[in-house]
């Protein structure tokens, strides 16, 4: 089963869902905006990505410069907690398989864990 945090409005997002599609299976497709992961789904997402918290926040974000979230004495809870509590904050699409995720910028990255 694939599963991918998806945000429609976005073209990477809709493409990699596309490439998902034409390469069969299963896949869950999470609207993360509507849908966001708990703490514990992205800690889990986080160490799956091999990403710190920071590296995975859209530091283009209003909310990331309005939260102050570039202040390195900030940790992964807070930062986590950021995206929790703003999910547009947090890096897309994001595709889970094998126990393996990735973003998927370009879309074909999402290619090495299928």
């Amino acid at each position: 089963m694939l599963r991918i945090y998806h945000n429609n409005r976005c073209s990477k997002s809709r493409a990699t869902l596309a490439l998902l599609e034409q390469h069969g299976g299963k896949v869950e497709v999470i609207n993360y905006l509507d849908t966001p992961p708990s703490a514990a789904e992205l800690a889990v997402l986080l160490r799956q990505l091999g990403m710190t918290a920071h590296e995975l926040l859209r530091t283009g974000e209003e909310e990331y410069r309005s939260l102050g979230l570039h202040d390195p004495a900030l940790d992964e809870g807070a930062l986590i907690a950021a995206m929790v509590a703003h999910p547009k904050l947090i890096e897309r699409p994001i595709v889970v398989a094998n126990g393996k995720a990735v973003i998927g910028r370009p879309p074909e990255a999402v290619l090495a864990i299928l």
